[in-house]
């Protein structure tokens, strides 16, 4: 050990020193004498030698083969870097064709490393890599999830009895780097009755400087690795591997169905199962303080929302594992709680939260519409609730955004001080850290409730960028769409209704005190992703914006056609889950599908035409209306496909008929029936939501829609909904643009000076650019 820290100091001020120290020390080292020459040379490739013995940096490339084969800049710098650093090593899949008619592939984990040729004719030394080890695979590995697989075809090259895993956004420190003696010393430590067989370490965020996101998703996670993690080693002894650096004891691990489990799917959050298998098998799993390694988070809303997304189909996932199964039956009953409300049961009762939301609303419009809260007002019983109204004012106060952020507080005040916390605690609510919180809460609730539901859950790519960029508004879209905007309008429609028809609450007060935090949901999920996009309010980003998305929902799809190109193949592809979902997961779709009409059966009986009668025979009419006005829909989807090409006035003189026709029949029902203003906007409450769940009942039958040749009629049908919710969200956000001083203040306010400038800069540059450009066309 004493010889592993020397070469580590020694190999730390190598890389750390200037050429001009270096090239003193050449110099001076040859002014000495041979014989102390020789020994100083000695004492250096020993101690070299001996760090070489002990520790082994190996980086698992996956695609490094198929870039060098590409001639990818990328695989320069790799060789760059395997130049710059000796002792590191690059592992990768090298696929090898065969000659031959058949054309077959062979597949080998290599290891490679730097070394300097002489060129042919030449004296220049060329940097190549040195294959070191070939093994031959019986077939290509990736046949699981892709960063598990890497991790298992590399980690045989790897020596020692201690295996540190780290990520490639992750960045250790120098001063760390001389504590690794003391933390392997651990390993010799018991923790009970066992030795540890993974030591767990802090991270230290360093991208909590970019933005108020990235502050609020550096304070998160700085509690969960340090007070979360400490509380889950000891007393609770549910620790498990969460992808931070953690040490693991390599012989047992090995031994043990390795440091990763790879399944198609299933293993999506395939570190958390290192530690299950370690527990499962007599492991113990340890946390330590006295050692951190930084970490780069996601500083991007986007790229937040996608790691979430990913985290949360991983616990959907790892709900129906048979590891969390095991666990359950083998723990002790407090120690079952722990580890329930620790890793699947968090996620749980986020999604609790919002269903309770649902029932409530769902409740509160089958009372108003059924009469029954009429009733229960005019009795004696329900005269005097105003305990109720007061309980029910009380939590909608105390939002989910606060309590995600409580963890947080305690971190700070133990770190900080009180004082401190309570300061950051307030300027966080200052930068919206209660509206971030609340649009996690719906990322998580949707992955993980459609991963509990129809499966499907997969990998996606974050990027984990560090630029803060612009997203477009057909990239937030698609994003957003299904988690966030669709649930949301849908909790909007609930709440105008009972508004309109509520009677339980004399005042507007105790209905806003009530209903506050479910309108701060709804409009957290409408228009966060605006909010908190740069440039956001920017009239120029604002027009191209539109241009991009009216470019994105006319595209035709098709084979070859990506998501980003063509809303029909994002939308295809969007539903694709509950084609491999099976019987019950189409079942279930339907089911909740039904709930929509609902809306229809219930809001007919409350026109002012419809007041005296309750006849079956008034729905029956309105789903007449219905059928008649997706005829309509029909018929100009036809037109479009079949004479938009050919004759476009014979195409318009439809769109002009069917216009005409439905507003004769608007003018009738106004002059002969006496409907009012109020019986239309009822009526585009009721049906609207009837146009949707027939769409998701469309989706989840997709094969019986394509035999009866409706499939067509659907797609176009689904295209009008998402055209006019684009517009819905894409009007209010137009109309902020139109006041400079609202991109002014979303820009100070949401991310730092450094990026605030230089945004003013580009914009000042751009708009010389199109100055210019407008100067060459004239």
């Amino acid at each position: 050990m004493m010889y592993y820290r020397k070469a580590l100091e020694l190999q730390a001020f190598l890389d750390m020193a200037k050429d001009e120290v270096l090239m003193k020390g050449y110099k001076a080292a040859e002014s000495v004498s041979d014989e102390n020459s020789k020994s100083e040379r000695s004492l250096w490739a020993q101690c070299q030698a001996v760090a070489d013995m002990k520790f082994t940096y190996v980086v698992s490339c996956q695609q490094y083969g198929n870039q060098k084969r590409s001639s990818d800049v990328r695989a320069k710098d790799i060789l760059d870097l395997m130049i710059k650093h000796p002792s590191l090593r690059v592992a990768y899949i090298d696929e090898v064709e065969l000659p031959g008619k058949e054309k077959k592939k062979v597949y080998y984990s290599t290891l490679v490393k730097a070394s300097l040729t002489k060129a042919e004719n030449s004296e220049e030394e060329v940097p190549l890599d040195q294959i070191i080890y070939r093994i031959k695979l019986p077939g290509l590995a990736i046949l699981g999830e892709g960063k598990p697989e890497n991790q298992n075809h590399a980690i045989i090259f790897t020596r020692g009895e201690g295996l540190q895993t780290i990520d490639m956004n992750q960045d250790n420190y120098l001063e760390e780097a001389l504590k690794m003696r003391n933390l392997l010393q651990e390993f010799l430590k018991k923790r009970g009755t066992r030795y540890p067989s993974i030591l767990g370490v802090r991270e230290h965020i360093f991208t909590g400087s970019v933005s108020s996101l990235a502050w609020f998703m550096s304070n998160q996670e700085t509690s969960f690795v340090t007070i979360g993690q400490r509380v889950l080693a000891y007393p609770l002894k549910v620790r498990f591997h969460y992808g931070h650096p953690d040490v693991f004891d390599r012989l047992f691990h090995l031994t043990r169905g390795g440091v990763s489990k790879a399944s198609k799917t299933i293993h999506l959050s395939e570190d958390i199962f290192a530690g299950f298998n370690s527990t499962l098998r007599q492991g113990s799993v340890t946390h330590h303080e006295y050692v951190q390694v930084g970490k780069g988070r996601d500083v991007g809303l986007n790229q937040i929302s996608q790691f979430e997304a990913k985290v949360a189909n991983g616990n959907g996932e790892q709900t129906i594992c048979r590891d969390i199964y095991r666990l359950g039956h083998r723990f002790d009953f407090f120690r079952m709680l722990s580890c329930y409300f620790t890793t699947i049961g968090f996620y749980f009762s986020n999604m609790l939260t919002v269903l309770t939301v649902y029932v409530f609303l769902y409740g509160r419009l089958y009372l108003v519409l059924s009469g029954l809260e009429e009733g229960l007002t005019t009795g004696r019983k329900f005269a005097h609730n105003r305990p109720l109204q007061v309980a029910l004012a009380s939590q909608s106060f105390v939002q989910i955004g606060l309590l995600m952020a409580l963890p947080m507080i305690m971190e700070m005040g133990l770190e900080k001080g009180f004082s401190n916390a309570v300061s950051e605690f307030l300027l966080m609510q200052l930068q919206l850290a209660s509206v971030f919180f609340t649009f996690s809460l719906g990322t998580k609730t949707h992955y993980y409730g459609r991963t509990l539901l129809h499966g499907g859950a997969q990998y996606r790519g974050t990027g984990r960028g560090f630029v803060v960029f612009h997203a477009k508004f057909a990239d937030n879209y698609r994003l957003y769409s299904r988690s966030h905007f669709v649930k949301g309008l849908e909790l909007l429609i609930l709440l105008v209704i009972y508004q309109i028809f509520g009677s339980s609450y004399k005042s507007t007060v105790a209905y806003l005190f009530i209903t506050f935090s479910m309108w701060f949901m709804v409009f957290t999920w409408l228009f966060s992703p605006f909010l908190f996009n740069p440039s956001g309010f920017e009239w120029q980003k604002i027009v191209d914006d539109w241009s991009d998305w009216n470019k994105w929902i006319n595209n035709r799809g098709g084979i070859g056609v990506s998501d980003e190109k063509s809303w029909e193949s994002w939308w295809e592809s969007e539903h694709e889950h509950l084609i491999y979902s099976g019987v019950r997961g189409i079942v279930a779709e339907v089911l909740l599908s039904l709930r929509f009409f609902l809306y229809q059966y219930g809001l007919v009986y409350h026109l002012s035409i419809t007041k005296k009668t309750q006849s079956i025979l008034v729905y029956c009419i309105s789903v007449l209306i219905l059928l008649v006005v997706l005829l309509a829909v029909k018929i100009v989807s036809l037109g479009r496909r079949r004479l938009g090409a050919q004759v476009q006035l014979v195409f318009r003189l439809i769109k002009f008929l069917v216009f005409a026709i439905l507003l004769s029949i608007l003018i009738v029902l106004f002059v002969v029936v006496h409907i009012t203003v109020l019986d239309i906007f009822v009526t585009f409450l009721a049906f609207v939501p009837t146009g949707w769940g027939i769409l998701q009942i469309a989706q989840a039958l997709k094969p019986l829609f394509k035999k009866t040749g409706l499939w067509s009629w659907i797609r176009s049908l689904a295209r009008g909904y998402e055209v006019a919710m684009g517009i819905l969200l894409y009007v209010p956000v137009t109309i902020l643009a139109w006041f400079p001083f609202v991109s002014e203040f979303q820009t100070r306010m949401l991310f730092n000076q450094a990026f605030s400038r230089g945004l003013q800069i580009s914009r000042i540059i751009g708009g010389h650019r199109r100055d210019k450009l407008s100067r060459a066309k004239d």
